[in-house]
């Protein structure tokens, strides 16, 4: 499936286009999830964090938050303080307001910045998470080597992103709805054209299983490894800060 203009343009510039287009859909962002991936997205976050080993007193940065749903998932694994970090204010807004409604109102702090300049010393967290965000890094090395900076020695990171089957019939299938069934219900609902064709096309450019270890390992990570699910839908990575 050929790439429009605009998809092409916030793919290769990132920034601020990608930016706009999460406070554009920040209303829908949590239905479209859920509705979109038949709520097995809801089992994919609880399966990384309970990947990562996480401990109670923790303290977790969550990057790309977006509407907090990781953070939400790592408080109801465990007892830690969660740090939740976007580029999108609407997003994050959102996600107060799932926090209020849900009587979690204070146990995520919400905070703006950017993947490539995290706004914390080094040897801060814990752990350091993203679900579904570094496909939009602007820079993706600059911002790994940032969540290694502020990881304290023998912190985990644990990355939930897209990847593609390599199976068939469920390649084809998912193909078809990636490309196709995707981009037409997230425009009919969010009324956004570009937010669900970007996302196909991010998912197609980004570095699948052991390309994107081997990145994780230039960027200083030890102990790399990734598993799947679902059918190999999504892959959770991981890697480790040295002590």
């Amino acid at each position: 499936m050929a790439t429009d203009d605009k998809t092409q343009e916030i793919l290769e510039k990132k920034g601020a286009h990608v930016q706009n287009m999460f406070d554009r859909i920040a209303g829908w962002y949590d239905f479209l999830n859920h509705f979109l991936s038949l709520g097995i997205d809801r089992r994919w976050r609880k399966k990384l964090i309970r990947a990562a080993g996480l401990k109670d007193g923790d303290h977790v940065l969550d990057v790309a938050t977006g509407t907090g749903d990781l953070a939400l998932s790592v408080l109801k694994a465990c007892d830690c303080r969660v740090t939740g970090m976007d580029v999108s204010e609407k997003m994050m807004e959102a996600g107060r307001k799932k926090m209020r409604k849900k009587g979690r109102e204070g146990s995520v702090r919400f905070i703006a910045g950017r993947a490539e300049e995290i706004p914390f010393e080094d040897n801060t967290f814990d752990a350091v998470t993203v679900a579904f965000g570094v496909r939009n890094y602007t820079d993706l090395e600059q911002g790994l080597k940032e969540m290694l900076r502020v990881l304290r020695p023998g912190g985990i990171t644990a990355i939930l992103e897209f990847s593609k089957p390599a199976r068939q019939p469920l390649k084809a299938l998912y193909s078809f709805y990636l490309f196709h069934l995707l981009p037409w219900a997230g425009k009919l609902f969010s009324g956004d054209k570009y937010a669900y064709t970007y996302l196909p096309a991010s998912i197609k450019k980004f570095p699948q299983r052991e390309d994107f270890l081997e990145i994780l390992e230039r960027c200083g990570f030890s102990g790399c490894r990734y598993e799947t699910y679902t059918g190999g839908i999504v892959a959770a990575y991981f890697g480790e800060k040295k002590n």
